[in-house]
């Protein structure tokens, strides 16, 4: 089984990309759960994170930076030669569904749980994407 669910806000604003504008690349910061011993503040983790079809849709017209998302997905892996040679290993997230945890309205925070959750019947691993080149991670 390999099933990931996150919560977490948007690094940076969500755009699409690809063919036919059917791919959103974006990150995400999930705070972990306990503190750094050292420092005794929460630690970040910033997931890479890939969705196709109508749910990239729905991500990049919705979601901003620093907005909070949920997402389901599952595990993939790739590598790639970068520009000096060297191949480079990659994780990310292929989303499959969302959850809209928090929206904000007229300037204000709403924590209000909408639970619109969106599937997709799109083959995340479709080699419609531009080249790893362009990605900006």
């Amino acid at each position: 089984m390999n099933t990931v669910n996150l919560i977490g806000n948007l690094v940076a604003d969500p755009e699409l990309k690809g063919q036919n504008n059917n791919v959103v690349n974006f990150a995400i910061a999930v705070q972990r759960l306990f503190k750094n011993k050292q420092t005794n503040e929460y630690e970040t983790d910033f997931i890479r994170c890939v969705a196709f079809g109508k749910t990239a849709e729905i991500i990049a017209n919705n979601f901003t930076k620093g907005n909070k998302i949920g997402i389901t997905g599952s595990i993939q892996t790739g590598s790639y030669e970068n520009n000096q040679g060297q191949k480079v290993f990659t994780t990310d997230i292929a989303v499959n569904n969302i959850t809209f945890v928090e929206r904000k309205n007229n300037g204000q925070s709403s924590n209000q749980q909408q639970n619109r959750q969106t599937q997709t019947g799109n083959n995340p691993f479709d080699n419609n994407a531009d080249s790893i080149e362009d990605l900006p991670f």
